[in-house]
């Protein structure tokens, strides 16, 4: 058995009864498991499982493969002001995406691990910001020393990845402030 705490970032339908629950630990990385019997409303895992949570989890490694079975899990932080604001969903989910796609199954980043454990923290209680997507990618790039001279990280993302998922577009698009409209002046001066 294996034990440590973890970050929910994706949860993928198995079958009727059972998801596969996707973790970014500290000590193991990426790691994907098995919760079976978790869709049923009687299971020991209704409630546990959500995205954002964090959690101490309990798993038997896989002999084959990388579909471990989870044992337990204990939640820890539930991020619940997530779930009730579409921006901070997406940021969060834009977050953990990069993550999957940047870092190896089963190894080990402690760094990284406490940078979107933080990151989730900030946008839980502070709402979803440009500031805080640009914040996270110039950390992750320099973390993963793939910044070189540049001054964007987005850059050096999108390089290391081919393109960049695209809910950041949509990010961008929904969190940069509207340009301000013109005042306009009516015939004798007054301003409208």
């Amino acid at each position: 058995m294996e034990h440590c705490h973890g970050t929910l970032i994706r949860l993928t339908k198995l079958t009727d009864t059972s998801w596969i629950v996707h973790w970014f630990t500290a000590g193991h990385g990426l790691i994907k498991t098995v919760a079976k019997g978790a869709r049923s409303p009687k299971s020991a895992f209704a409630g546990k499982l959500d995205l954002f949570f964090d959690a101490e989890i309990t798993w038997a490694k896989a002999r084959t493969g990388e579909l471990h079975s989870l044992r337990e899990v204990v939640v820890s932080r539930t991020r619940e002001p997530i779930r009730g604001d579409y921006n901070a969903m997406l940021l969060s989910g834009y977050w953990c995406r990069l993550l999957e796609l940047l870092i190896e199954r089963d190894h080990p980043e402690p760094e990284l691990a406490d940078l979107l454990r933080r990151a989730l923290d900030h946008v839980a209680e502070k709402g979803a910001t440009v500031r805080a997507m640009h914040h996270f990618e110039q950390e992750l790039a320099r973390n993963l020393g793939i910044m070189g001279e540049r001054k964007q990280a987005a850059g050096a993302l999108r390089e290391t990845l081919g393109s960049l998922p695209p809910q950041r577009a949509q990010l961008l698009e929904r969190l940069s402030p509207a340009p301000e409209l013109p005042v306009a002046e009516t015939e004798t001066g007054d301003l409208k």
